[in-house]
């Protein structure tokens, strides 16, 4: 692998931990701009810290793919799988213009899979 891939690995999967730590974060910590939607979504709210531990899980997931590579590569499609269940169920809330949100969010972790 060159080092400009090894490079763009890096720092890919750094910035689909940030982006999946925050917003399990913000869902710990209930932010409004986090649980607002959930809730219009019908996400029951006994779901949210779970929700909120898998996507933190996932980032601290990414982080040991830099020691432990395997474990980065489940935790990307880890990742990618939950944030295909919340296009499908802001699609079932038929929230349709908030079908991007899921998509970025899940963007970087797809790239990590497709990197790896």
């Amino acid at each position: 692998m060159s080092a400009t891939a090894t490079a763009t690995s890096v720092v890919v999967a750094a910035v689909a931990a940030f982006a999946a730590g925050f917003s399990g974060v913000a869902v710990l910590v209930r932010a409004g701009f986090v649980v607002g939607p959930l809730a219009a979504y019908g996400v029951p709210r006994a779901w949210w810290d779970r929700l909120g531990a898998v996507k933190v899980a996932g980032a601290v997931g990414l982080l040991v793919g830099y020691v432990v590579p395997v474990v980065g590569v489940l935790a990307a499609g880890g990742l990618v799988l939950y944030f295909a269940g919340a296009v499908v169920t802001v699609l079932r809330a038929r929230a349709y213009g908030h079908v991007p949100f899921p998509l970025v969010s899940m963007a970087p972790a797809a790239a990590v899979l497709i990197l790896a």
